[in-house]
């Protein structure tokens, strides 16, 4: 009954499958989802009361839908993951081809035994915890080079009938080939004491990244990075306004990277803040740079100028930033995307990012 509430659909009239609308999720993309945001933002400009007057900025990191990336587990889920698509091309070739042997078992066995080596606590855990790391990565290594001969096999063999769609899973096992091929190096300079630099954290999302934020429940998050700006009418207590598209890197950038982004993302609303205000994270110089000129900026931590009762006003403000953030991760899904790569987690924040503007839309309506 939502659905069709919100959709405008009649009684006697079909409503989508739940699987049609999942996948016009995925379809729709990103930038499709923003440009409906900005569209809603407008509609509020002109035909409700709303004005933005002020803006609070924060960063979050939107989880990836991954499990914790050991070395270990990094191997089981590729050697399986390698079977499953080799089993796949080998089933086109009408010859006698190669095949990837699912060592998924073995590498589990070795997952299992790293588990009771932690247990033990004592000084030669680690030692031995890192020859069964060394094992796991020789046993990923070796399916990832039987993935590579049956690539050439499926590229040699894909002529007349239905050879792009050889052509298709070759490509895509050859990727998963050389995502393994990573998690392999990655053990291989772990065990030498070398830096890891730009770490695959997941065979299945390979954009995600391990961020550190220092936060006492969870040191280090794996996902991606996205700054949240919400546009206000005023700084009073329980301000609701409209939270413009999200900007967003892939890897861990910093505040000051995001905030062009933003700017441009209010400017292109025609939204020129009275405040902008947000944490230490900010430098000075360079946000006053980005943004329009008359603009007040306030960052908590800093010293600002001006009177004591504006400063606290303005410090209660950007504590509301935090609040938002929380609400849009219990209430509309914000705290972990569920779709796969920098571009599916774009297009899931949007989405949360959209649903939460329309509730606030019915909020200012008259």
């Amino acid at each position: 009954m939502h659905l069709r509430r919100f959709c405008l659909i009649a009684i006697d009239r079909r409503v989508p499958d739940e699987s049609t609308v999942r996948k016009l999720t995925r379809r729709l993309g990103a930038e499709t989802v923003n440009e409906i945001t900005r569209l809603v933002i407008a509609k509020a400009q002109r035909e409700t009361r709303f004005v933005g007057r002020a803006v609070r900025v924060d960063s979050t990191v939107i989880e990836a839908d991954i499990r914790y990336p050991s070395d270990a587990m990094l191997a089981l889920q590729g050697t399986r993951t390698l079977a499953r698509e080799a089993s796949k091309l080998a089933g086109m070739l009408k010859r006698r081809a190669g095949r990837v042997r699912d060592r998924s078992r073995s590498v589990s066995k070795t997952v299992r035994a790293i588990s009771k080596t932690l247990a033990r606590r004592t000084g030669e855990a680690k030692a031995q915890v890192m020859k069964l790391n060394e094992r796991a990565g020789a046993q990923i290594a070796r399916s990832a080079r039987e993935a590579r001969r049956l690539v050439g096999q499926a590229r040699r063999a894909a002529r007349g009938r239905g050879a792009r769609a050889k052509l298709r899973a070759a490509a895509k096992l050859e990727q998963l080939a050389g995502r393994c091929e990573k998690v392999c190096e990655q053990i291989s300079r772990r065990a030498r004491g070398l830096k890891i630099n730009n770490r695959l954290v997941s065979i299945a999302d390979p954009d995600a990244r391990p961020i550190r934020k220092g936060k006492l429940g969870k040191m280090t998050e794996f996902g991606y990075v996205c700054q949240i700006a919400e546009v206000t009418p005023n700084t009073r207590r329980g301000a609701r306004g409209f939270v413009v598209p999200a900007a967003t890197h892939l890897g861990n950038p910093a505040e000051n990277t995001l905030l062009p982004d933003t700017m441009t993302e209010l400017q292109a609303l025609g939204i020129v803040p009275r405040e902008l205000v947000g944490d230490g994270g900010f430098i000075p110089g360079p946000t006053r740079e980005a943004m329009p000129p008359g603009t007040r900026l306030f960052l908590s931590g800093r010293h600002q100028p001006g009177s004591r009762h504006t400063s606290k006003r303005q410090a209660r403000y950007r504590t509301g930033c935090e609040g938002r953030i929380s609400h849009l991760k219990r209430r509309y899904g914000l705290r972990r995307s569920r779709l796969k790569g920098h571009n599916g987690q774009q297009t899931w924040t949007g989405w949360a990012i959209l649903t939460y503007n329309l509730d606030t839309y019915h909020h200012y309506a008259p």
